[in-house]
């Protein structure tokens, strides 16, 4: 389950990258409760997404010489500047190199051997959200990739992360948690584009999962305020109520009804 014990390799922060922060900021305030919180003047227009005063995700505008707008999960770091290295040497690459945060962490945005931009956070004073497995908070973080083995060696390799095939109904499922943890601390999965038609059109990515207590009352909400949805509220025997969605400006999550604590 994720949670903020955070260890290297796991999620410790998300953010959205978006054309429209204000409208961003009313459709995921409307869906989740989420207040955002500017990060002041210094910051370039980023800030936090809150709920209940604690922090769950960060975001700002971005232009489309940004790339596409999307959610960016970052990974614990000890050192970030060796971790981008890691990637390079992997055969992955770095977007944007790693740099200091105003004091809080460093952070940097890489990309894996299949081109899926992600990001890590090196802890300073800020070592990553409030909040999680929570509902409005990240719960779960799902790697849709062309090569399940290719994308774990490099995922391995570069932060540490292990793998494990899981029972699941139809087959199994590729779980994934950080270097000696177990499988209790399984934070997230990995998911092969064949098996995922409807994904593959878009390219592989990492799909953030937000806890929710009705997966079909925010579905019909998500509706409402203008966004899609991609995967209708669907049980899964097991793991719960989940559905796919994007927001007014095709920007991908999930959200999730678990039967049991998330992971």
């Amino acid at each position: 389950m994720l949670t903020t014990r955070f260890v290297d390799g796991a999620p410790n922060w998300i953010d959205v990258g978006s054309p429209d922060i204000d409208g961003a900021t009313s459709f995921y305030g409307a869906l989740f409760g989420w207040r955002f919180r500017s990060a002041g003047p210094e910051a370039g227009g980023y800030g936090f997404f809150q709920l209940d005063g604690r922090t769950v995700a960060g975001g700002m505008r971005t232009g489309p010489e940004q790339g596409p707008p999307a959610w960016t999960v970052y990974f614990r770091s000890e050192d970030a500047q060796a971790t981008a290295k890691a990637a390079e040497q992997a055969h992955g690459s770095v977007l944007f190199h790693p740099v200091d945060v105003m004091g809080q962490g460093h952070m940097a945005i890489l990309a894996d051997q299949a081109g899926v931009p992600f990001g890590i956070w090196q802890p300073g004073r800020t070592q990553g959200v409030d909040v999680a497995s929570e509902p409005g908070a990240l719960c779960w973080v799902e790697l849709y990739t062309p090569d399940i083995a290719a994308a774990a060696a490099f995922y391995n390799r570069v932060l540490g992360l292990e793998t494990s095939a899981v029972p699941f109904p139809g087959g199994t499922y590729t779980c994934v948690n950080a270097s000696g943890a177990g499988e209790d601390a399984m934070f997230g999965g990995m998911v092969p584009l064949a098996d995922a038609p409807a994904e593959a059109k878009d390219g592989a990515y990492w799909l953030p999962y937000f806890a929710v207590e009705d997966t079909d009352a925010v579905v019909e909400q998500a509706e409402r305020l203008g966004g899609r949805v991609r995967m209708p509220a669907t049980t899964v025997a097991g793991v719960g109520r989940m559905a796919k969605l994007a927001d007014p400006y095709g920007v991908r999550f999930a959200v999730i009804k678990g039967e049991s604590p998330q992971g």
